[in-house]
């Protein structure tokens, strides 16, 4: 159990980086937006969702690319850019954003011995566009399962097993459906970089952007969050969850 003033204290450190991440993507004219849980949460909360111990966020593919390029140059001191490039040992294939002061242990590495960066994070998917129609939403359920049966074990992919040379199969074969971001009538897709969850969006109720409260400042949000928060939860997200199903990654939080 994480005591609500030390997690608290973790989402500070978590709003710094937003704020050192929405700086550089305003320098380099990079979009994003809230996503998933942070998404929620401005929607829901105006700030974190209370129980919550990460930020979501989602950048246009082409976008997430140039993070690529610009990441490990860009950040403070206090963000490590994590990629399978810059932590050999990392285990999965889209970018975190690591606080070098806040460090978690996540529930499904206790008792493990981990080399790779464990600061308090961001998360950052790749989207992409796809064509709308019954085959491609078939296709990429499919694929986005058999990419989680080939993750590594975290609290979404409990079962799963390290491949990433499929990983990569998996996800190329995503990109080449990709239809950029002009043709109104196509589906917004998580990349199969983060494969948790399988919901897809109508472009038009993505784009364009608008501003979202967050903390007390102002982030880039899709244009119709209920519309976004609808299609990735079952249930009526604006009802608080019963609290054994407040799902949290700590186990542990600790500061330098």
């Amino acid at each position: 159990m994480i005591e609500p003033e030390v997690l608290r204290q973790a989402q500070l450190v978590m709003l710094d980086m937003l704020i050192e991440f929405d700086a550089i993507c305003k320098k380099h004219q990079l979009q994003y937006w809230l996503d998933s849980g942070t998404l929620l949460g401005a929607v829901r909360h105006q700030g974190f969702i209370p129980w919550d111990d990460d930020i979501d966020l989602s950048m246009p593919i082409e976008d997430y690319n140039k993070l690529l390029e610009i990441g490990q140059s860009e950040f403070s001191g206090k963000v490590f850019f994590q990629t399978t490039q810059t932590d050999k040992h990392f285990k999965f294939d889209y970018i975190k954003l690591r606080s070098n002061k806040a460090s978690i242990v996540e529930f499904h590495e206790k008792g493990n011995h981990i080399d790779y960066h464990q600061g308090v994070f961001i998360d950052i998917f790749p989207m992409l566009s796809i064509e709308n129609n019954g085959t491609n939403k078939r296709e990429y359920d499919d694929t986005l399962q058999a990419i989680r049966n080939a993750s590594s074990i975290s609290l979404h992919t409990p079962d799963g097993k390290d491949n990433p040379k499929k990983r990569a199969i998996l996800t190329a074969s995503l990109k080449e459906k990709h239809q950029g971001w002009k043709n109104q009538s196509t589906k917004v897709i998580y990349s199969g970089e983060m494969p948790d969850v399988a919901a897809w969006f109508d472009i038009e109720k993505v784009f364009p952007l608008k501003a979202m409260k967050f903390e007390g400042l102002s982030f880039p949000a899709p244009n119709n969050p209920d519309h976004y928060l609808s299609a990735i939860y079952s249930f009526d997200y604006m009802q608080l969850p019963p609290e054994h199903m407040r799902k949290i990654h700590a186990q542990s939080i600790s500061f330098t």
